[in-house]
């Protein structure tokens, strides 16, 4: 079958493990002995192109020159390869492996003029639904809300969540998968992303504004001392942009004319403004004051646990006006 094969083959994209078992598939139909592995860092397109003229020089049988980490090519390396592909060697196959690559690149369009270019990628979206795929390769069904805890507990490392698909496939046993099975078996360690604190804020949302804080503390690898202040940095700088946002829809300006003034794409500053909604200036002014007074009572001003600071400041600057106690 090997004579089936095209004179090139470029395997790229952000699904690391599919691109693997691509990998893997495509050198299981080559003799061990006939197949060249090669580093893209330490090979340009010249180097790969003699690789595969040399091979051809042996005449008898296939042969595959494999180059992995493409990614790192420049135009110059595309414009060796796209030479070489005019007249490839005989009984040679040239595959080139990268990391995530756009179908536009000049080596995707190289080798698509003459081969089989194969780009996998997962969106954040779509990981549950690549999940689920997982597991059933592995011969198992997990339902859907099994397959989005178990991205929310580990992230988008797709190796690792490659590994806990087969370990709980494995464990469940034919019997489908659950969230309280993923919830039993695997270890939270994924960071939870800043944008679900200050979602949960702009909808002044107390309750879950704690339960994201706590998700980022618990999912992250560096100390309490080192993270706190980092969540409360970055929730500082969104509340700078809710009150900036504040200003200019005060002005007048509708979302799409503020994005430029504020530095943000539309699609966030669209989102802010509905969150700013739920603000008045006065409230958005006294939670950039809590949060400077948080900011100092993190850095010796207080004796009360971090933690404890941190919890106190968000309800404050989360829960609304009527609902903060004033001082006996």
């Amino acid at each position: 079958m090997a004579d089936e094969l095209k004179p090139a083959y470029l395997i790229a994209g952000g699904d690391r493990p599919k691109v693997d078992r691509a990998v893997a598939r495509l050198r299981s139909r080559f003799d061990v002995d006939a197949v060249e592995l090669l580093l893209a860092t330490e090979t340009s397109g010249d180097d790969a192109v003699a690789a595969c003229n040399v091979m051809g020089l042996f005449g008898a049988g296939t042969r595959l020159v494999v180059v992995e980490g493409v990614e790192a090519w420049k135009a110059a390396d595309a414009k060796a390869v796209a030479a070489y592909l005019k007249a490839p060697a005989p009984g040679t196959t040239l595959a080139l492996v990268a990391g995530e690559l756009k179908k536009d690149a000049p080596i995707a369009k190289t080798v698509a003029a003459a081969g089989d270019v194969l780009i996998w990628d997962v969106t954040t979206k779509a990981m549950p639904r690549w999940i689920a795929d997982q597991f059933k390769l592995h011969g198992a069904k997990a339902d859907a809300d099994a397959c989005r805890l178990l991205a929310e507990l580990v992230g988008d490392d797709l190796y690792e969540l490659a590994g806990e698909v087969e370990k709980i496939a494995t464990w469940a046993d034919d019997a489908e998968v659950t969230p309280a099975d993923v919830e039993a078996l695997v270890a939270p360690r994924a960071e939870s992303p800043p944008w679900n604190l200050t979602d949960a804020w702009g909808k002044r949302d107390v309750g879950a504004v704690l339960r994201e804080a706590e998700k980022m503390l618990d999912r992250t690898g560096d100390p309490v001392s080192r993270t706190i202040p980092r969540l409360v940095g970055s929730l500082t700088r969104h509340v700078q942009r809710a009150r900036a946002a504040h200003r200019l829809e005060e002005q007048g300006l509708s979302a799409q004319e503020a994005a430029a003034r504020l530095g943000m794409k539309p699609y966030p500053t669209q989102k802010l403004f509905g969150q700013v909604r739920q603000f008045s200036a006065a409230e958005l002014d006294d939670a950039l004051i809590r949060l400077a007074e948080l900011d100092h009572a993190l850095k010796g001003g207080s004796r009360l646990a971090n933690e404890l600071e941190l919890e106190r400041a968000l309800v404050d600057i989360t829960q609304p006006r009527a609902a903060v106690r004033e001082p006996a």
